[in-house]
């Protein structure tokens, strides 16, 4: 199985161009990167992102803390696009299991991209009150988790397999560090990787031998040197 690279991102021009690769299968946001972008009215900023991108799949995410709040946001949110994927934490700000939102949004077979996941006993919870047939992302944070010092990839090995008896699951990883996660990824089995674009350019450029990347680092030192003209 090869893993799906969403692109991370609001920025409507980056969109565009992103939206153009092949190798990009769909894009994720969230509150900080629509805000990021100068949005100033989240409706319309998220439905000029998905005229743009209105053939893939498109995570929009929630802001609200509490259900009541929550649920009206989202079923909103779900009205924007076919390929809306409608985003909601794991647990809300005050580390509330937000199980009841999950629950009732998969009931009413709207597609979810469960966000803010670390552990496997995250996944096990979510799977427990989830359908069979209704699309659901589970992104599990594996940047943020390696901040911290501990390693992300024991909690994705667990969740994969304790996803693969729902063909409607997907497990994404999420907070990407650098382009070998993308490798990472892959050989764990995620379905998905979400990345920025900085990294997506880099990932294209995968193949280059060692001996390219020595004549690359030594010509970029060379020519720097001369710039600043150093003597000794």
């Amino acid at each position: 199985m090869k893993t799906k690279i969403f692109c991370d991102i609001a920025e409507l021009k980056v969109i565009q161009k992103f939206n153009k690769k092949k190798i990009v299968k769909g894009f994720t946001t969230n509150p900080s990167l629509i805000r990021k972008a100068g949005a100033k009215d989240y409706k319309k900023y998220s439905k000029k992102i998905l005229k743009i991108c209105n053939n893939k799949p498109v995570s929009l995410e929630v802001f609200a803390d509490e259900y009541e709040e929550m649920k009206i946001q989202a079923l909103k949110i779900n009205t924007w696009g076919k390929n809306v994927y409608v985003k909601v934490p794991v647990y809300n700000s005050k580390g509330n299991f937000m199980g009841k939102i999950i629950k009732d949004l998969n009931k009413k077979d709207i597609k979810l991209n469960i966000t803010a996941v670390y552990t496997a006993k995250q996944t096990e919870k979510i799977l427990r009150l989830i359908n069979k047939k209704t699309n659901v992302i589970i992104s599990i944070f594996a940047g943020r988790a390696a901040d911290t010092g501990k390693d992300p990839l024991p909690e994705f090995k667990k969740s994969i397999s304790l996803a693969k008896n729902f063909k409607n699951v997907e497990i994404l990883w999420a907070s990407v560090r650098e382009p070998y996660n993308y490798l990472q990824a892959q050989q764990l089995g995620c379905h998905i990787i979400t990345v920025p674009p900085s990294i997506i350019e880099k990932i294209e450029k995968f193949g280059k031998s060692f001996t390219t990347l020595t004549k690359e680092t030594v010509k970029a030192f060379l020519i720097d040197s001369k710039k600043s003209n150093f003597r000794i």
